[in-house]
C-alpha cells in the first residue's frame, strides 16, 4: 500500500510543488536515449512527472502506481493524454507488450519492504519486459547513513503553492532497525491550519543483495552507476532481461 503522502489527495496535489527541482530524472532519461529505448514503463510513477518527461520526448509510455490519488494528479497534467496510466503495481500489469525499459525512479525501489513483494516485483517486471529489455532503478548505499539527517532541523522547508498557500514540511526519524528505515513527514497548510502527517519506511538493501536477487529472478546485471546528482550516495543498477531463468 502506497503512504499517505501519496495516497490523500490534499498530500498528493501538493507533492510536486514541495520537491520541484527533479535533477534526478535527467540520467533516467539519457539511459532511455542510450538504450534505444521505444516503449517505457514507469513503476511508481506517482505524479507522473517522469512518465510526461519522457512523453513528451515521443516514447510510448505507461505509468503505474498504486496511490490513486497521485494518479490523478498525473492525469490532470497537460500532456497526460500521451500517456497510459494503470492503478496498481507490477504484480498486477496487463499481459507483456514487449516494454523495453522498466523504471522505478526516486524510493520507489526501497518502498518494497517486503522480501517477498520485492521478488513478485521483479518477477512482474521481468514479464512485461522484452527479451534484453532493461530495469533501471536506484537504491540508497547504506554505508552512507542517509536517515542521519533525516530530522527537523535539517529538513524543514515551506513552500507557496499557487490555490493552496503557505505549506510548511519536515521530516522526523522515528526508528532504525536496519534494514529498515521508519520516518515521518508533517506538513502544515497555513491556509486552515490542518497537520498532516505520512509515515513511511524504506530498505536499505546491500549492494551484494540486490545483485543476487536480479539474478536469481531472470535478470543480467549490465552494471551498477551512481546518481550524477548524489554522487556515491545511491546505487543505479542496470539489469537486463535474460532470455531464460537460471
Amino acid at each position: 500500500m502506497a503512504d499517505e503522502c501519496f495516497r490523500h489527495p490534499r498530500l498528493a496535489a501538493v507533492y510536486d510543488p514541495l520537491d520541484p527541482e527533479r535533477v534526478d530524472l535527467d540520467p533516467y532519461l539519457r539511459m532511455a536515449q542510450e538504450f534505444g529505448a521505444s516503449r517505457v514503463l514507469d513503476l511508481g510513477c506517482g505524479t507522473g512527472v517522469f512518465a510526461l518527461l519522457l512523453a513528451e520526448r515521443g516514447f510510448d509510455v505507461v505509468g503505474v502506481d498504486p496511490a490513486r490519488a497521485s494518479l490523478d494528479v498525473a492525469r490532470g497534467k497537460p500532456g497526460s493524454e500521451r500517456v497510459r496510466w494503470i492503478h496498481g503495481d507490477a504484480t498486477t500489469l496487463p499481459p507483456a507488450e514487449g516494454t523495453d525499459l522498466v523504471t522505478m525512479t526516486g524510493n520507489a525501489a526501497q518502498e518494497i519492504v517486503d522480501p517477498e513483494e520485492w521478488r513478485s516485483t521483479l518477477r512482474g517486471v521481468r514479464e512485461a519486459l522484452r527479451p534484453g529489455g532493461r530495469l533501471v532503478f536506484e537504491t540508497r548505499n547504506p554505508a552512507r547513513r542517509a536517515w542521519e539527517e533525516w530530522n527537523r532541523e535539517t529538513t524543514h522547508a515551506a513552500a507557496d503553492v499557487p490555490g493552496v498557500g503557505t505549506v510548511e514540511y519536515w521530516i522526523d526519524l522515528l526508528d532504525v532497525s536496519r534494514p529498515l528505515v521508519t520516518f515521518r513527514q508533517t506538513y502544515v497548510f497555513a491556509s486552515d491550519g490542518e497537520v498532516l502527517t505520512s509515515e513511511s519506511t524504506l530498505r536499505f538493501r546491500e549492494r551484494p543483495e540486490v545483485e543476487a536477487e536480479l539474478l536469481a529472478q531472470g535478470y543480467v546485471v549490465d552494471g551498477v552507476r551512481e546518481a550524477p546528482d548524489r554522487p556515491g550516495r545511491e546505487f543505479v543498477f542496470v539489469a537486463r532481461r535474460a532470455r531464460t531463468v537460471a
